[in-house]
């Protein structure tokens, strides 16, 4: 089984990382759209002309799903996706329900970073509209995270700083629960988890769409007959230099590494 896995950069192998888990024994396909990252600060129809390039290339690889595993890509395109490919399709969404869920009761708010692109979209809006209820809902772009990220810059010394400056206008106390909504931000849990008070969940929905691949996949007895392999691409083009390669493996060894993030999918 080839399961396909797409982001604009490095950010949806905290969604591979998850599948790894569940799914040990499939074969992969992993794209970053380096040539265009990042997605969340440019115009959707730009953005939505290389998803779909994007897609086109992995279904030439035989891919038998695929995981959009990118906040941005899913809330501007996985609906139009899925009326063109017959292979099963997941996105990734702000966990913005289960993040609700948790504050119940708390009388604490939830926060939800996430790309500005994913913060304006309709998809997003109507999220938190099905949902919030009570207000308690507040967002928060982070477009500087993508960037560290993708120049796998994670010290703390850097990052802090800017997630200070960030965040210097709210009230930190007031919130109970924080919402990685961009595949990226996982790699700095840590970091923003210093910031908040203790006792502050984080949540990211990366484990609940490797539990649903898994579940669809099974579904389908089309699971457990690969071998483990993944192969990279970046922006069409086969990863096959060994330092990009080692990259790689020291970014999935790192989140090995890090607690697990709340999910309450």
């Amino acid at each position: 089984m080839r399961i396909g896995f797409f982001d604009s950069g490095i950010g949806g192998m905290t969604v591979l990382h998850q599948a790894l888990r569940f799914l040990p024994k499939d074969d992969y396909v992993y794209y970053a759209d380096t040539s265009h990252v990042p997605y969340g600060e440019k115009p959707k129809e730009e953005v939505k002309k290389y998803i779909f390039e994007a897609v086109d290339f992995m279904a030439n690889q035989g891919i038998k799903a695929l995981v959009i595993a990118c906040n941005t890509a899913t809330s501007i395109a996985v609906d139009d996706l899925r009326k063109r490919y017959d292979f099963p399709i997941l996105g990734i969404e702000p966990a913005v329900k289960p993040a609700v869920q948790n504050c119940k009761g708390k009388r604490k708010k939830v926060l939800v970073l996430a790309t500005s692109l994913t913060l304006r979209e309709e998809k997003f809006h109507n999220l938190v509209n099905r949902i919030d209820h009570h207000d308690i809902v507040e967002s928060l772009p982070l477009p500087g995270l993508v960037e560290f990220a993708e120049k796998l810059e994670f010290r703390p010394e850097l990052v802090i700083p800017y997630l200070k400056e960030q965040l210097a206008s709210l009230n930190l106390d007031q919130f109970g629960t924080v919402v990685l909504g961009c595949t990226h931000f996982p790699f700095f849990e840590n970091s923003i988890k210093q910031l908040f008070p203790e006792g502050v969940d984080i949540i990211s929905g990366s484990v609940g769409t490797a539990k649903n691949l898994k579940r669809i996949l099974e579904a389908k007895e089309q699971t457990n007959d690969g071998t483990g392999d993944i192969i990279f691409f970046k922006s069409g083009v086969k990863v096959e230099d060994k330092e990009t390669l080692a990259n790689y493996k020291m970014l999935l060894e790192k989140l090995d590494g890090m607690s697990p993030i709340t999910t309450g999918v």
